[in-house]
């Protein structure tokens, strides 16, 4: 089976507007191309990013869940906040937090956004267990992936929410590594109640997880998922 081909870009450190605004300049590429007929031999992209402090709320998202994301606390924890075009509810993106954009063509795969979801979740799943032979699992109602305890609790380590027109994704994944979880405190994550957000770091009780092995790790579970192979952005 021929596998299909993405273009690949870690970005590094960026601003949440910045990527926001290179995501969707990709995302209207690919759409323009279809509008127009034009045949591409990739099936879209696939981008690495580390944000700064920032809080981002999906277009159907509560502000009742902002609790004290207010402008002066924002000033006061160097944090910004901005209303997205995605799915979801509000949740928070940071410094040791991988964020995984896959731009795609979903022409090239297949057409079933519940299947797409269910994927970007395997894709943790498999990280999870192939590398740490930790149980990464779903969670009834709610996309993303958790941590089952057996009091009912779920820790959550990673939340997704994407938005998709004419066939075409964006937006994706945030998975916390090392992540600062007290940022987690002031808000009502992904708007779900009584959960906990939890960390690579915290779980595996280390002082500090090496996010270059994590990006590498992830990045190979992806094309398995996903049955893709990468080839580097040129400049």
């Amino acid at each position: 089976m021929t596998k299909k081909i993405l273009f690949f870009e870690d970005l590094g450190k960026k601003e949440y507007k910045e990527t926001w605004k290179y995501q969707k300049k990709l995302f209207n590429d690919i759409i323009q191309k279809k509008v127009n007929n034009i045949f591409s031999k990739k099936a879209g992209y696939f981008l690495f990013v580390e944000h700064h402090h920032v809080y981002t709320i999906g277009k159907n998202g509560k502000k009742d869940n902002h609790l004290l994301v207010t402008s002066d606390f924002l000033k006061k924890i160097n944090a910004t906040f901005y209303q997205t075009d995605r799915g979801g509810d509000i949740t928070y993106h940071g410094p040791g937090q991988l964020i995984g954009y896959p731009i795609l063509n979903m022409d090239y795969f297949f057409t079933d956004i519940h299947k797409y979801l269910r994927l970007l979740e395997e894709v943790i799943i498999h990280f999870l267990w192939k590398n740490y032979k930790m149980k990464g699992e779903r969670k009834k109602g709610n996309t993303g992936v958790w941590f089952h305890n057996k009091n009912g609790k779920s820790r959550k380590i990673c939340a997704i929410g994407i938005r998709m027109s004419r066939w075409v994704t964006m937006h994706g994944f945030s998975l916390n590594i090392n992540t600062d979880l007290r940022y987690f405190d002031y808000i009502i994550p992904c708007g779900i109640y009584n959960q906990e957000v939890t960390s690579l770091k915290k779980e595996l009780k280390k002082n500090d997880i090496s996010f270059q092995e994590v990006k590498n790790m992830v990045k190979k579970s992806f094309q398995e998922i996903f049955e893709v192979k990468f080839i580097s952005m040129k400049k």
